[in-house]
């Protein structure tokens, strides 16, 4: 896949993320979307490197979409740890 390819599952990834974890987010909107975006370059790299499964080429392969997410969901839960308390 390429990195427009790897944006937008990002993207997704992130919204579906937030939908599983709904509530406040310290960098909103725009903070949950870059998050989601890290979250499927990090659960492509992890299940590549450690789970001995490399992402596929094809767009929608489950793997790769699962992946993305549970990426994103751990930086999400992550930066709520992190910087959750910081807004009010």
């Amino acid at each position: 896949m390429g990195v427009i390819a790897w944006l937008v599952l990002g993207l997704l990834a992130g919204a579906i993320a937030k939908a599983i974890l709904p509530g406040r987010d310290p960098g909103g909107c725009v903070g949950t979307t870059v998050i989601g975006i890290a979250g499927a370059f990090l659960g492509g790299w992890l299940s590549a490197e450690f789970l001995d499964r490399p992402v596929q080429r094809e767009f929608f392969d489950a793997a790769t979409w699962a992946s993305a997410v549970v990426g994103a969901l751990v930086l999400l839960i992550g930066y709520r740890l992190l910087f959750g308390n910081s807004r009010r």
